[in-house]
């Protein structure tokens, strides 16, 4: 690609970031919903039986390798590296690349996999040792493994096509892939148990349907793009070296973040019993904007700054930069404004089912304000940090992910005993400030990210905004007591009117203090 085209591609690219951000922020939506609907018809067939758990085990190794390395840590290192080919040197060249990560990576994971297939019965003991004394759990178990472990082949697979697509700003299959997962399970718990002995193996098939499909829906835009793989081994490549450079610390980052979240596990499991609950249904709240947006757009500018950092173009670079963090406050605002008045509100709507009590959605509403307090930081990092990872440098996120840790355990002791589960997350909250303001300050200390004009009359806009929102929210909302004495149908009418009344109060004040979407393009 000539040096022309590029920059026209690259004009192209970032004139449709924000409708980009867009499209992967509906599919991950889609995707969540979808998620808890497998959740609901898994409980509605297995409920909380021997084989489920056995399910969920065997499910949740491949899954938590995938989450180690598969997606996160490979698209952070893979993503930079190909922009740089894309700019600089010859198509031939990035097919080339591409060949010899598909086919070095590919191989080793089936030898991985292969591996773990013959030694189930102790990976499961690994990661599930209560299974050690029920043998004909820890057997189903192991068979589920067997069939569900190649998943981490196929999803891995996957995970790299969708990483050329994004470099290509092809945004929206890889954004749905998520989709075809849960899809995949519904459809298999619904439809295939009648067919096997043991109805929940129908589960662990469903597993590998999923990864089949998912890996199937990338190859037609692999072929549109010109980029099908062919794989070959390639280990000594240089690429592949850099590639695998790279990923060491990004992998390294990923563990602690699982860390961090093990241990505020632990501790909450020496508080008063409901706690792990109440902070499970209080991030599940948190994590939705965070993953409809924040990281949304961290997905769609990663190859775009790999692309200015590439070619030598540092305005844009901040430019970018710039953009995604007024996008990350124009929606990570309001809603941690929202989650902190509404707390009681959407926890009552969305949970108070069951054996759920009055108590429970008191408790989950503090954390869940303990939370949003830190849903803009938590958003922010999803965005700074691409900054670094443009730039090739996966090692400052993890020097400060680390040092976000230590000060996050600090926390937790300090503030689990007047607060105690809310306390732990807060010290979440808190880590998530410190993290962001660090990776701010690096990027600004290194040069790469200066503020762009206009953000003084920005930041009223948004203050006044919020403002507005938020007085009207206090106003309408109801008394909490009410909400619990209220019937599923009067919450969930009462709630609508809540959302719609203050998102249009925010989008109209928005609108009458001059902000107009062509403000948001970048």
């Amino acid at each position: 690609m000539t040096s022309e085209k590029q920059t026209a591609s690259d004009k192209k690219a970032g004139g449709g970031l924000l409708r980009s951000s867009l499209v992967v922020g509906v599919m991950t939506m889609l995707s969540r919903i979808l998620g808890l609907v497998r959740d609901v018809v898994i409980a509605v067939y297995f409920g909380s039986q021997a084989e489920a758990d056995a399910f969920f085990v065997a499910f949740k190794i491949p899954n938590f390798l995938r989450r180690l390395f598969a997606e996160g840590a490979f698209s952070q290192a893979f993503v930079p590296v190909l922009s740089e080919y894309r700019t600089k040197r010859p198509k031939e060249a990035v097919q080339e690349l591409v060949n010899k990560v598909a086919g070095t990576l590919g191989l080793t994971l089936t030898l991985v996999t292969a591996l773990a297939m013959v030694a189930a019965p102790l990976l499961i003991l690994v990661f599930a040792p209560g299974f050690r004394g029920e043998t004909a759990k820890l057997a189903l178990a192991g068979d589920m493994l067997r069939v569900t472990f190649p998943y981490l082949l196929l999803i891995s697979l996957t995970a790299f096509s969708g990483s050329i697509l994004n470099s290509y700003s092809k945004f929206a299959v890889p954004a749905f892939t998520p989709v075809l997962l849960n899809i995949s399970l519904i459809g298999s718990t619904i439809l295939l148990t009648p067919y096997f002995e043991k109805p929940v193996m129908a589960l662990a098939w469903g597993v590998v349907i999923a990864g089949v499909s998912q890996l199937l829906l990338q190859i037609p835009f692999l072929k549109q793009i010109q980029l099908l793989p062919k794989p070959v081994w390639g280990w000594k490549d240089e690429g592949v070296q850099r590639i695998l450079k790279l990923m060491a610390p990004a992998m390294f980052g990923v563990s602690v973040a699982q860390i961090n979240l093990l241990l505020d596990t632990v501790l909450a499991s020496f508080l008063q019993t409901g706690s792990i609950s109440w902070l499970y249904y209080s991030d599940r709240l948190m994590e939705l904007p965070l993953g409809m947006f924040g990281i949304a757009i961290a997905t769609v500018i990663l190859p775009s700054l790999s692309r200015q950092h590439a070619g030598n173009d540092p305005k844009a670079f901040s430019a970018t930069l710039d953009w995604a963090v007024r996008l990350v406050l124009l929606i990570g605002v309001p809603a941690a404004v929202a989650l902190f008045l509404l707390a009681e509100p959407l926890i009552a709507t969305l949970f108070f089912h069951g054996r759920m009590e009055d108590r429970d959605v008191l408790m989950a509403a503090m954390s869940l304000r303990a939370y949003a307090s830190g849903l803009l930081f938590f958003m922010l990092i999803k965005v700074l940090a691409p900054g670094f990872f443009a730039r090739q440098d996966t090692k400052t996120p993890v020097k400060i992910a680390i040092k976000a840790m230590v000060a996050n355990m600090v926390f937790n002791l300090i503030m689990i005993w007047p607060l105690q589960h809310a306390g732990l997350a807060l010290a979440t909250a808190l880590s998530a400030l410190m993290n962001a303001g660090m990776l701010l300050l690096g990027l600004i200390r290194a040069g790469v990210f200066k503020l762009q004009p206009g953000w003084g009359f920005y930041g009223c806009r948004l203050l006044l905004a919020n403002g507005v929102m938020g007085g009207l929210l206090v106003y309408l909302c109801a008394d909490p007591q009410l909400w619990l004495d209220w019937t599923l149908m009067q919450r969930i009418q009462s709630l609508t009117v809540l959302v719609a009344a203050g998102g249009g109060a925010y989008v109209l004040t928005l609108g009458i203090v001059g902000l107009r979407p062509r403000h948001l393009k970048h």
